[in-house]
């Protein structure tokens, strides 16, 4: 039970980044990159759309292996 206490708590952050890229896409596209432009580059309405989705699922599929591994911790 202390193994999932502490790989929720690890995981928090990831949480964090993955809330963060879905409501501020454009931000986290360029996290980082923003010194490789002169001006603020147009980010197409296709990339936008990707990282929304991808962050949705992520979250989804990372909250169903928590229960998954919460079910399969009580059933020992």
């Amino acid at each position: 039970m202390l193994e999932i206490i502490v790989l929720i708590f690890l995981t928090i952050p990831l949480y964090a980044v993955l809330i963060w890229s879905y409501f501020y896409p454009q931000e986290s596209l360029l996290w980082g990159k923003r010194w490789m432009y002169k001006e603020e580059p147009k980010i197409s309405d296709g990339a936008i759309r990707y990282i929304k989705v991808a962050s949705l699922i992520s979250v989804i599929g990372l909250t169903l292996v928590f229960i998954i591994l919460i079910l399969t911790q009580f059933r020992r």
